[in-house]
């Protein structure tokens, strides 16, 4: 269905109050994502799927210094989008299911993932949060993560890469793998149950799965 000039898919669960998953997509990876959630965990749950974005504005937080235009991906629309998020697309998702959800989570891959991260300063309407292959190389988000409070420490926090990602020649791409270990090591020290998991292969083997086995895991009781 259409909402605010998205496409977003609903995947309910069986439960009326079964948890809420909202996934943004770069294509049409829900369908794909689902399936293989499905396979990892008998958890009950339901999942919107959020496609149609911009993918490389919507999913940023602000616009890449001038050093790093056309090289980078991203030129900073994350707080309208994320407005957009909870205050259009996520009531008009809830109103489609039977009831409300124990808790809403966010999820994302990539660019998806560094959106997610960012969200949990800017909004406390969720409670998990999973971010597979996050761009957390992204120019000035680890400063601004430590250096800012969170809006709600999440229940469960999920990070992940592949073990080849750091291995590029962008100078700001290759410190993916220690700023997502340093982030996870610093939402620990706060108290918040993190994991971080090391996938084989490049940031864009196994997408799909990598995505299910972080919801899944924040799914966990």
């Amino acid at each position: 269905m259409k909402i605010a000039d998205k496409d977003v898919t609903v995947f309910k669960g069986r439960e009326p109050e079964a948890p809420l998953v909202i996934l943004n997509t770069v294509g049409e990876e829900g369908e794909p994502v689902y399936q293989e959630l499905r396979k990892e965990t008998d958890r009950d749950f339901s999942m919107a799927a959020v496609g149609g974005l911009n993918w490389e504005e919507e999913m940023t937080p602000w616009p890449l210094p001038d050093s790093e235009k056309g090289r980078l991906p991203g030129s900073g629309g994350g707080d309208k989008y994320l407005g957009k998020l909870t205050e259009i697309l996520l009531p008009e998702v809830l109103r489609q299911l039977p009831a409300r959800p124990r808790y809403t989570a966010l999820a994302g891959y990539s660019l998806g993932g560094l959106f997610a991260v960012y969200a949990m300063y800017k909004t406390d309407q969720f409670a998990r949060i999973a971010s597979a292959s996050g761009s957390l190389w992204y120019p000035g988000f680890l400063s601004f993560a430590r250096g800012n409070p969170l809006m709600r420490k999440p229940d469960r926090l999920y990070f992940s890469l592949g073990n080849r990602e750091a291995k590029t020649r962008n100078r700001m791409m290759k410190t993916v793998e220690e700023n997502t270990r340093e982030l996870a090591e610093w939402y620990k020290c706060q108290g918040i149950d993190v994991t971080y998991r090391e996938n084989p292969g490049n940031h864009f083997q196994d997408a799909a799965r990598r995505m299910a086995a972080g919801i899944a895991w924040i799914l966990e009781d």
